[in-house]
């Protein structure tokens, strides 16, 4: 998973997270569940959700932070790291999942 910071770089958004899935049911759970944990414990809603898990690319819109969910081979394909590569990049560190970071 990698996080751009698109402050001073796009006027749509100030972050965009990618991450891959392995599969479809991967794909689904993983919006599903940022969906449903950004509504539960922060009571935030996705304002637009695109695409679905056969798609191989699910969007979930919050405004300020835009979530890229890929299959891996779409995540490739459309390489959004190499089209935003001017964009500073966070690295997220997965044992780190549940530390808040702070930009």
């Amino acid at each position: 998973m990698v996080v751009l910071d698109l402050r001073g770089i796009s006027t749509f958004t100030d972050f965009f997270i990618i991450c891959s899935a392995t599969s479809e049911p991967h794909l689904k759970a993983i919006g599903g569940e940022v969906e449903t944990k950004l509504k539960q414990d922060h009571s935030i809603r996705a304002t637009a959700i695109d695409g679905f898990p056969a798609s191989q690319w699910i969007v979930l819109d919050y405004l300020q932070v835009i979530v890229h969910v890929f299959h891996q081979a779409k995540r490739a394909f459309y390489s959004l790291e190499d089209l935003w590569s001017d964009a500073p990049r966070l690295e997220w560190d997965s044992t780190q999942s549940r530390t808040r970071v702070d930009v």
